[in-house]
């Protein structure tokens, strides 16, 4: 299996690959929520019956069944013929969905090792975001799917990427070899936060093509208009995908905590626009708030998986949460 540190060169250039939190994760099963139809043993319930160690019901015989499977004791004290069914367990195809819009290389949340600026200016870092500095939307996404990637590959899961904005920008179908996992990460290596977000169209086309049930896992900022979602996400859904989403936010997009006149950037190639903070902080919050109160609805409604993280959140911690809330809802059929 594919050794994240295996080379001194692409350790370094692969900083979204945490050897610690790989193994902190290394002993948790990212199980899916529903069944799954592979083409190999895992570790995933399938909807269909199969040869397990874990008994799963008695079912009354039929010509054709396999003798071997006749309970004999059951036999005996009903003078009928029953067949054992056991719990058929497969493999799964996890397909990983990130947002490489312009709007993700936003992020006001320091390095590991820089420091903060006191600089409290209309150019200080909490307006601009600084390359290198600060810790963009589109970094934090690349930590997750990589550690993704990897806990599903470990455990013999076919994993595959895409990277979207405006379109499909990259696109690797799910495999099951370590050679293609590291084809994934040097795809995430390259990617590159520019243009606008189309999440909804992109997410419509991977319904369609991606021909069986997938764990489907998005993580985007989801600036994108919310009645819009629904669709998609059911769409989802409806195409039989295990759909799980990580939206991504930047504690000041919460926060709002600017002050002093500001000069607001659209980063999808918008105009820019000066203003005095103070004035609009009220109604920006109350947008964001019907904003995100919108977004809880449509996810309950679309019964996706859905996780709010702000990006100065541990991605360790995160993805612990992520992993112990599947393990409590294993699919069943």
């Amino acid at each position: 299996m594919f050794n994240p540190s295996s080379s001194p060169s692409e350790q370094g250039t692969r900083d979204f690959l945490d050897p610690k939190v790989l193994a902190a994760l290394g002993g948790m099963p990212l199980l899916a929520r529903r069944p799954m139809r592979g083409n190999v043993s895992g570790i995933h319930t399938s909807p269909t019956r199969g040869s397990s160690v874990e008994f799963a019901e008695y079912r009354k015989y039929v010509p054709g069944d396999d003798l071997r499977r006749l309970d004999w004791r059951a036999h005996g004290r009903s003078d009928r013929y029953y067949v054992k069914e056991y719990e058929a367990d497969t493999n799964l195809r996890c397909c990983i969905v990130v947002d490489t819009s312009g709007s993700m290389d936003y992020g006001t949340v320091p390095k590991k090792g820089s420091k903060k600026s006191n600089d409290s200016g209309p150019s200080t870092k909490l307006r601009v975001p600084r390359p290198g500095v600060t810790l963009s939307k589109l970094e934090y996404a690349k930590q997750i799917a990589a550690t993704i990637a990897y806990i599903a590959a470990q455990q013999g899961d076919a994993v595959g990427l895409s990277c979207v904005a405006d379109g499909i920008v990259q696109h690797l179908p799910p495999r099951r070899n370590p050679a293609h996992l590291s084809v994934m990460f040097d795809t995430l290596n390259e990617a590159k936060p520019q243009g606008e977000t189309d999440l909804v169209s992109v997410l419509h086309q991977l319904a369609e093509t991606t021909a069986q049930a997938a764990l489907v896992i998005v993580i985007s900022d989801f600036f994108v208009d919310s009645s819009e979602l629904l669709g998609c996400f059911e769409h989802l859904r409806f195409r039989r995908h295990d759909l799980s989403l990580f939206h991504l936010l930047d504690p000041m997009e919460l926060d709002f905590a600017f002050s002093g006149p500001t000069r607001f950037l659209d980063m999808e190639g918008g105009t820019a626009m000066l203003a005095e903070p103070s004035e609009i902080a009220h109604q920006y919050r109350q947008a964001m708030n019907e904003y995100l109160t919108d977004l809880d609805r449509i996810v309950t409604r679309s019964g996706s998986d859905y996780h709010r993280v702000t990006i100065d959140q541990s991605v360790q911690n995160v993805l612990t949460n992520f992993v112990t809330r599947r393990a409590t809802s294993r699919g069943v059929r």
